[in-house]
């Protein structure tokens, strides 16, 4: 096996910024020397880690948008593959945070997981039963127990509905008559997210951003599910309405005892909100852990990088953390890079990454449930500290349970 050294262009650089915006970095670590491969601990991603059954097992998904060419006779000539094989559960009560960068499949699985996408390959086991390809009848069943919060909260109510009828209409086509009528539970509803029961009679056009997201959760929560699938809810909210739309979501988890798969790509939201978070980069999930043991000691060369980039409470950290800066640009699903897709633009990258696929499993130094997919991983301390990742400059207070404005 050769070992080639990373190039000066992969190696990260660090960067520091104004310290108006409080994102200073700090210079990185003496230069990384080559490791030797970690031993591999047998572990499975998608089983259910202590603390009951998984409500949601997902094991091999995959899903492939064919490229055709032609206009009469269309040939396929290949294929975008957004999610390719991706393996993780999610136990009743809990939440998952699903990161990554843009482009790295977040979005494609949650709609797998609720079937509004119909999965290339693999399965998907929701509350005890196979739901990959079952016909819309008994889907429609299953939906009663699984909802989507949608990551437009302007493009994801029907303008021509009142606000009533978009609450009722899940109900109705379920056949739920809760005791009241529908009227009396979509107020209620509308009550449970922090909404006037008088805006019943209101267009979605009459309200904000933050409201409209709220109303998209009553709506979700009209069947009391018991998962939802949040995709990027609050990515489009101004940051003092993220704060509030992210409390309320955890108060209906603790008061309805909800499932949730968090898709995000601020990683300081999804450690407010998440118990566990799973990295996505280019349709693979290349780190699962705690929350707590994830943003402490990454273990994935992605993941650290991605850490790098959250801004920190405190100024003074300066001295503590450095910016990395990834070398080149993120390849294309439809041709995606042998071996370890992170490696072309990995500064620890070595001849054996584009051999051999790193699986995701536990390595040594980890601990249970934390499982890693890379052959040379980071070092499992680091200086990163989880307390140091905040939801922005203008949200620092992330002590207690709740998110709130800072006093400046």
């Amino acid at each position: 096996m050769s070992t080639t050294k990373p190039t000066s262009e992969q190696q990260p650089t660090p960067e520091r910024q104004p310290a108006s915006e409080r994102r200073a970095a700090s210079d990185r670590q003496a230069a990384l020397e080559q490791q030797p491969i970690p031993e591999r601990q047998a572990a499975s991603v998608a089983k259910p880690t202590a603390g009951g059954e998984a409500l949601l097992e997902v094991r091999g998904l995959q899903k492939h948008f064919p490229i055709r060419q032609g206009i009469v006779f269309q040939r396929q000539i290949g294929a975008v593959r957004a999610v390719d094989g991706i393996d993780f559960s999610v136990r009743a009560g809990e939440s998952l945070g699903l990161v990554g960068e843009s482009g790295c499949g977040k979005s494609t699985t949650g709609r797998l997981i609720t079937r509004l996408l119909e999965p290339t390959a693999g399965t998907i086991m929701f509350d005890g039963e196979d739901i990959t390809h079952q016909p819309v009848p008994k889907m429609r069943q299953a939906r009663r127990h699984l909802q989507m919060i949608f990551q437009d909260p302007y493009s994801s109510l029907n303008p021509r509905h009142t606000v009533g009828t978009i609450i009722e209409t899940p109900m109705k086509l379920n056949g739920i008559n809760p005791p009241g009528g529908h009227k009396r539970r979509a107020q209620e509803l509308l009550e449970t997210v922090g909404l006037s029961p008088e805006h019943y009679n209101r267009y979605p056009n009459e309200f904000s951003g933050g409201q409209r997201q709220r109303i998209g959760i009553a709506r979700a929560l009209a069947l009391r599910p018991k998962l939802i699938v949040a995709d990027e809810p609050v990515s489009a909210l101004d940051v003092s309405i993220q704060a509030q739309v992210v409390n309320l979501l955890q108060d209906l988890q603790r008061e309805f005892d909800i499932a949730f798969v968090f898709i995000a790509h601020d990683l300081a939201v999804v450690r407010h909100f998440s118990e566990r978070v799973a990295v996505m980069y280019l349709g693979k999930i290349v780190e699962v852990a705690d929350r707590e043991t994830l943003y402490a000691r990454p273990r994935h060369p992605y993941t650290h990088a991605l850490l790098s980039a959250v801004p920190e409470a405190d100024p003074d950290s300066t001295q503590r953390r450095a910016r990395i800066r990834l070398a080149g640009d993120v390849p294309s699903p439809v041709d995606p890079p042998s071996g370890c897709r992170f490696r072309t633009r990995c500064w620890k990258a070595q001849d054996m990454c584009a051999a051999e696929e790193p699986p995701l499993i536990r390595i040594e130094g980890n601990p249970e449930g934390h499982l890693t997919a890379c052959h040379f991983p980071e070092e499992p301390t680091t200086e990163a500290r989880a307390e140091d990742i905040v939801l922005d400059p203008a949200l620092a207070a992330l002590e207690g349970t709740r998110f709130s404005p800072s006093a400046d």
